[in-house]
C-alpha cells in the first residue's frame, strides 16, 4: 500500500508528465504513429477473403464456432505479421538504393546558410571568414552488394527496432489463437 506521501510524489510527477506542450511539439507528437502506417487497421474485402481462406487453412473442416474465430485471429495476425515484414524489408531497400532519408545538411548552422546566401548573391560578407560548410557524418555507401545491403541495415536499424514492436505483438498473437486451437482440439480428441 502506498503512503500518503508517495501518493502525493506521485501526482506531482504526473502533472510535469503530460507531453509536449508548445503548439509545434503536439502536433509533431501526433504525428508519431503515422509514420510507417502499421497502427492502421487492415479493412478491404481482399483483406476479409484472404483472412477467410487461411482461416480454413487453420482450422481445418471443424464447424466448431470458437476454433474458426480463433483461426481468424491468427490468420489476421499472420497477414499483419506479413505487412510488417515487408515495410521493414522495404526500408532495407530503400536505405540501400539510396544510402539516407534524410538530407545532408549542407551548412553547419542557418547562420552559416545566412551568411553564404548574403555573401553569393547580394555580396555582403556579415563577418570575416567564409560560411562553415557540414561534414556528412556518414560515410559513402558501398557500391557492390553485400557490402551495400549491410551498410544499408546497419544505417537502418534505430527503425527496425522500432518496428519489432509490431512484429512481436502480431507473432503473440497468433502464436495465442494457434495454442488456444490445438487445445481444443486436444479436449475434442479424449471427449470422442
Amino acid at each position: 500500500m502506498a503512503s500518503q506521501r508517495q501518493i502525493a510524489a506521485n501526482r506531482r510527477n504526473a502533472r510535469n508528465s503530460t507531453g509536449p506542450r508548445s503548439t509545434s511539439g503536439r502536433k509533431r507528437a501526433s504525428q508519431n504513429s503515422l509514420r510507417h502506417g502499421l497502427t492502421k487497421p487492415i479493412s478491404s474485402a481482399e483483406f476479409d477473403r484472404e483472412v477467410e481462406t487461411l482461416a480454413r487453412q487453420i482450422a481445418g473442416d471443424t464447424e466448431d464456432k470458437i476454433k474458426i474465430e480463433l483461426a481468424r485471429d491468427a490468420a489476421e495476425a499472420e497477414l499483419e505479421l506479413a505487412r510488417v515484414r515487408r515495410v521493414k524489408a522495404a526500408l532495407i531497400e530503400r536505405m540501400a538504393a539510396f544510402g539516407r532519408f534524410d538530407v545532408p545538411k549542407l551548412f553547419q548552422s542557418p547562420k552559416d546558410e545566412v551568411a553564404w546566401i548574403m555573401q553569393r548573391y547580394f555580396g555582403a560578407t556579415l563577418w570575416k571568414g567564409t560560411p562553415k560548410f557540414a561534414v556528412d557524418p556518414l560515410p559513402a555507401m558501398p557500391s557492390q552488394e553485400p557490402q551495400r545491403t549491410a551498410e544499408g541495415v546497419r544505417r537502418i536499424l534505430p527503425d527496425l527496432i522500432k518496428l519489432h514492436r509490431y512484429e512481436s505483438r502480431a507473432v503473440a498473437r497468433r502464436d495465442r489463437a494457434i495454442r488456444e486451437i490445438i487445445k481444443r482440439s486436444a479436449k475434442d480428441l479424449v471427449q470422442s
